[in-house]
């Protein structure tokens, strides 16, 4: 994996991606960011040596080098999903491809349903902790053993100072920004009633299908991280209402100006 790793670097470097210093991860229906980056180099997936390729239709699957307010960044216009059929290890393959790079932070997004009635879809939440329900861990294996320790601690997933900037802005700029925890699943298929309500049980307020494997590399490899879900459903288990995937990706739009703010503005201050 290391040389494979290497490999994309190089890669990237030779077409122009030097000195990035942020990276970030759009999620689900989250590309608008990406119209605020002055793009100065991309790449699809497919064009990058051992990049995985995105299967779900919406997720388009461009690695973005330029600036956004004054910060090089590299933006992941799509991710990949453990449900997609990758490995763990492609899961998080663009993570190490990104610190190796060079950032110093990494920023994540993703669409979440909402498990906490006194939330309401179209509202984000900063990811304060998460609960691991994926079925493998991208630190298994002798092969992980390349970027750091494997006994990785994660008494603090989530970078302190990023998030207390996060929710500064945030209460600056007047916008609702919940906090709380994040559970990640397998899927594709959404939860039961009875699934609701065991996750929301265990202490999740928000479920999703992503961020959690990245979030595990970033702390191996001591790379700060911060994320933020956007909640695009109202997961109340007495009062579940079918679910269509279209209208989670329009709630996501509809709410990603205000993720737009937050981020834009977090770059002027990391």
């Amino acid at each position: 994996m290391i040389e494979k790793v290497s490999a994309a670097v190089k890669f990237l470097k030779d077409k122009g991606f030097e000195n990035p210093e942020v990276g970030i991860i759009l999620g689900t229906g989250l590309g608008a960011l990406t119209e605020e980056i002055e793009v100065e180099k991309e790449f699809v997936y497919a064009n990058i040596p051992h990049f995985p390729i995105a299967t779900v239709e919406f997720h388009r699957g461009k690695l973005i080098y330029g600036k956004l307010e004054g910060k090089t960044v590299v933006a992941m216009q799509g991710r990949f999903h453990y449900y997609e059929g990758h490995s763990m290890e492609q899961v998080v393959f663009p993570v190490r491809v990104m610190q190796m790079l060079g950032i110093k932070k990494l920023i994540i997004s993703n669409a979440g349903g909402c498990m906490n009635l006194e939330w309401k879809k179209g509202e984000l939440m900063l990811i304060d902790d998460h609960i691991n329900l994926q079925p493998d861990n991208p630190l298994r294996g002798h092969e992980a053993t390349a970027f750091g320790q494997i006994f990785t601690d994660m008494s603090q997933p989530y970078d302190h100072e990023m998030n207390e900037k996060l929710l500064s802005i945030a209460k600056e700029k007047d916008i609702k920004l919940n906090k709380g925890v994040y559970v990640s699943i397998v899927g594709p298929s959404l939860e039961t009633r009875a699934e609701y309500r065991y996750l929301r049980m265990i202490g999740a307020d928000v479920v999703g299908m992503s961020t959690v494997p990245e979030v595990i590399a970033a702390n191996q490899m001591e790379l700060p991280v911060s994320a933020i879900s956007v909640l695009t459903d109202d997961c109340d288990p007495d009062n579940l209402e079918p679910i269509d995937i279209e209208d989670i990706i329009a709630t996501a739009k509809g709410a990603e100006k205000d993720l737009v703010v937050l981020l834009k503005e977090l770059m002027n201050r990391v």
